[in-house]
């Protein structure tokens, strides 16, 4: 039992996780919503041009990725709860300007303003994870962390979409911005008070001599790039043009056809809806093993394969199907790249870890769709598929050879 939020109340790691996750999730909708939203009432946000649709909902996470370290500064030095409390406000902010702003640059500027409300909410939350979880229980914690606020994005995506169908936007936009409004009263309760580098001081000050990046934290660090590349970016903004290769448009539902967009919402929409399940059996596991590594190589090479497949499967039933089957092993592979980074931040410095690690799975984020279009430009999907599936292979041989010949301190080997 923890005690370190509101006086006279005590709440449960597991409790606080739960609460820092949901918190998380009302955050997000917004900008899940707007995803759905923007590309089909464009013209009615005030857009002149297609391009610009583009930009909003990117220009949020390259913003991101200079100001993750100033984040990091800042909760070296002032308290997690404050951190969190800012980037709610943001949210607030952010998702009530997007029903009222009618021109292009005024909302260019509130979605920026939303990359610096997620930089605070997703740092303070794996720093809220670490503060309140054992060595014993981190992995499932974090599974479940990264499985609920996942149900932002679903909620986001399909609900508000649907409303905005019946309704208006500035409905959607202003209900989305009252309940992110209610729920900042429960970071009091939920968020450790202590500074983000308040539980470091004794590690740190063990390992003081030694610089904290090591080779297992390059190599965190780079798998969490891949994963940002290819789960987050590659596969995320290429699945509508995979679907369009095979799919032409047989499926209906009364007389209403069964578009790419509406098969490839429904494919992201199953994974939100298992992650809360999933991940934290997941992370479970993850506790219970003494080597991360074999199941680490599980999404790897079945990540692989699985791109290797796609690539070549021209029948939509076959495609659908090994969509889901990557999804899984994507769900995977983001809860033991989260989990591998919570180790290794707890046995470094927190804070610069979880920076470090949040700025890599950005870049990789905001690399994968403009790579992956790019190539698209003189390539199939096809050639982007079998690219991200030797990535993959390299990967899992760097990790092998990793643990099979540079580890030497006992320490790191039972956190591999």
């Amino acid at each position: 039992v923890i005690g370190n939020g509101c006086e006279g109340m005590e709440l449960t790691a597991k409790s606080r996780v739960i609460a820092i996750a949901l918190v998380t999730a009302v955050a997000v909708m917004g900008d899940a919503m707007l995803f759905i939203v923007l590309p089909l009432y464009w013209q009615d946000f005030g857009l002149t041009a297609i391009w610009q649709i583009g930009l909003l909902l990117s220009i949020n996470r390259f913003i991101r990725l200079p100001l993750n370290p100033l984040v990091g500064y800042f909760y070296k030095h002032f308290q997690l709860r404050t951190g969190v409390f800012i980037a709610l406000i943001l949210a607030v902010i952010t998702t009530f300007s997007y029903g009222v702003f009618q021109d292009f640059w005024s909302l260019l500027m509130m979605r920026a303003l939303w990359g610096v409300a997620w930089s605070f909410v997703r740092l303070g939350g794996f720093l809220t994870v670490i503060d309140v979880t054992t060595d014993q229980n981190r992995g499932w914690h974090v599974g479940l962390y990264n499985g609920l606020w996942g149900l932002g994005g679903l909620v986001g995506m399909l609900a508000g979409g649907f409303l905005v169908d019946q309704t208006s936007i500035f409905f959607v936009t202003t209900s989305f911005a009252v309940i992110a409004a209610l729920t900042i009263p429960v970071v009091w309760f939920v968020v450790p008070k202590g500074k983000g580098e308040a539980k470091d001081k004794r590690v740190v000050a063990k390992t003081m001599k030694k610089k904290w990046v090591t080779p297992f934290v390059v190599l965190v660090l780079c798998t969490g790039l891949i994963q940002g590349f290819i789960v987050m970016g590659l596969f995320a903004s290429t699945i509508s043009p995979l679907i369009e290769t095979v799919y032409r448009g047989e499926w209906q539902m009364g007389t209403v056809v069964i578009g790419v967009a509406t098969l490839a919402g429904i494919m992201q929409a199953l994974r939100w809806s298992w992650e809360p399940f999933v991940a934290p059996l997941i992370g479970r596991k993850l506790d219970e093993m003494k080597s991360v590594l074999p199941i680490l190589l599980f999404p790897l090479l079945g990540g692989s394969l699985l791109f290797f497949i796609l690539a070549f499967t021209d029948r939509i039933v076959s495609l659908l199907l090994f969509i889901l089957l990557f999804q899984l092993l994507s769900t995977m592979f983001t809860t033991i790249t989260d989990t591998l980074a919570t180790r290794a931040a707890v046995r470094t410095e927190r804070v610069k870890m979880m920076t470090a690690h949040t700025v890599v799975v950005d870049v990789g984020s905001a690399l994968g769709p403009l790579v992956s279009f790019l190539l698209l430009m003189y390539y199939p999907v096809s050639f982007i598929y079998i690219i991200a599936a030797v990535i993959l292979l390299l990967l899992a041989v760097i990790w092998v050879r990793f643990r099979k010949f540079e580890i030497h301190e006992e320490e790191e080997k039972n956190y591999i």
